[in-house]
């Protein structure tokens, strides 16, 4: 018997050493040494066979009672009276409206998902988007009032402090997205070339994880602002992370950003930091604000990481907006979509809860929104459709407060390089648990469905 045992083994070709073709390495987040393979990772049958879909993804944004009643009783975060919105509430919401395949397909989405880096990244997104059409207002009716108006220096100057703004707020999003194309910090284990960035690079897989962490963010930043300018929002993510020649938003839309622009909005709207090289070897407009050529103080980079001493308040500001927890969002005057409202006045889907102005019964107005919800349950909101995503305001007072931000001070930064890092609250792991719980049942329902 051990000589059967003994043949078996010599035998055996495929036997080999746990820890061959490979290095050990100190991983700073356990404290001990870890071991890091550096042969080519092979892509398993199922993600092997998956071709990158870069066509329209529907989100299930209308849901009927029975759905909103199984995402309550399944994956809501528990809430009491006094809670607010989270970026993890809308994430939530975003994950269950979005297709299976989608999340299937690339099961490590929602791991990126929960980073703490992509916390940074969504918020970063919503209040770049929130302040960009907001922005993008405020020049139109400018636009439209100096047409029967000289400019004058003031004119020039608010316009300039729109630019700056824009440019900084695109460089927050950019310092978390070169994280991510770099395998930088979190987003290490996530590389397309492994841990160590020496096996083969597997982009059919990036391109898949890349394109579903986008249109989540998305989404998730249109609900953030209340469901309004969805193509506007989508044309403007796609144009910041893509180059022109891989914008199919603007492809399907049959539409250029610019085209409606006139010079002075584009300027404002767009920037000064926009190189078109050739083809594919141009750099995406985020590429090009963490490598522009103006004045940046360095601190912009760390903002959220590294624990800085003395920071002017602008910094204070964008610090507040990407790491403080969001509860405390109207203590600093921090408006971010409607991210940090009461949650008690949001529903199952996030829409506002409207009080009616009319004597109606409150039951009445229950039946009306039910059989309204009943209607439409069937209706999925597509990233494809040409209409505009909106809902009718039934009041005229805004869902969230406009965007404030402190003026760029004069000041100089700080010569010395702070070592120290923020104490970072980690993610949700209980919601994080569920997902990947869920992906896994529907995982194992799929493949028994194709034995059979």
């Amino acid at each position: 018997m051990i000589g059967a045992y003994s043949s078996n083994y010599d035998n055996d070709e495929n036997f080999e050493s746990l820890f061959e073709d490979g290095h050990w390495e100190w991983d700073e987040n356990v404290m001990q040494l870890v071991f890091t393979s550096d042969r080519p990772r092979r892509e398993s049958s199922y993600e092997s066979t998956l071709q990158t879909t870069f066509g329209p993804v529907e989100f299930k944004d209308n849901l009927d009672l029975l759905d909103e009643l199984r995402f309550r009783k399944l994956f809501q975060r528990k809430t009491v009276e006094t809670d607010v919105v989270t970026v993890q509430d809308i994430k939530d919401l975003v994950l269950y409206t979005a297709p299976l395949k989608m999340l299937i397909s690339a099961p490590a989405t929602v791991n990126v998902l929960h980073l703490r880096a992509t916390h940074r990244f969504l918020r970063a997104l919503i209040f770049y988007c929130q302040y960009y059409l907001q922005t993008s207002d405020e020049m139109s009716k400018r636009s439209l009032e100096l047409e029967a108006k000289i400019r004058t220096h003031r004119s020039d100057e608010i316009e300039r402090i729109f630019q700056i703004n824009l440019e900084d707020l695109r460089l927050l999003v950019a310092k978390e997205y070169c994280n991510l194309i770099m395998g930088d910090g979190e987003f290490k284990k996530y590389h397309h070339m492994g841990l160590s960035k020496k096996t083969r690079s597997l982009t059919k897989k990036e391109a898949h994880l890349f394109e579903n962490v986008l249109r989540i963010a998305i989404q998730i930043t249109w609900i953030a602002l209340g469901r309004k300018a969805f193509n506007q929002i989508e044309k403007e993510v796609h144009r910041i992370f893509k180059t022109p020649i891989f914008n199919f938003a603007d492809h399907r839309l049959n539409s250029m950003n610019t085209e409606k622009l006139s010079n002075e909005e584009q300027k404002i709207l767009l920037g000064h930091c926009v190189h078109y090289g050739k083809k594919i070897k141009t750099q995406s407009p985020l590429a090009n604000e963490a490598f522009c050529s103006r004045h940046i103080d360095f601190r912009m980079f760390g903002l959220g990481i590294i624990k800085y001493n003395g920071l002017p308040s602008r910094l204070r500001y964008f610090e507040q907006m990407l790491i403080a927890p969001e509860i405390l969002l109207s203590k600093f005057e921090i408006s971010l979509g409607i991210v940090g409202l009461p949650r008690s006045n949001f529903d199952t889907m996030l829409r506002e809860i409207k009080v009616p102005l009319s004597g109606a019964s409150t039951s009445s107005s229950r039946v009306r929104q039910s059989v309204g919800r009943l209607t439409s349950s069937r209706m999925s909101r597509s990233s494809a459709g040409g209409k505009q995503k909106s809902t009718t305001s039934a009041t005229m007072q805004p869902l969230y407060k406009d965007i404030v931000i402190p003026e760029p001070s004069n000041t100089d930064s700080s010569a010395e390089f702070s070592c120290e890092t923020l104490p970072t609250a980690p993610c949700d792991q209980d919601q994080q648990n569920k997902w990947l719980r869920w992906i896994k049942l529907h995982t194992n329902r799929k493949n028994k469905h194709k034995k059979h």
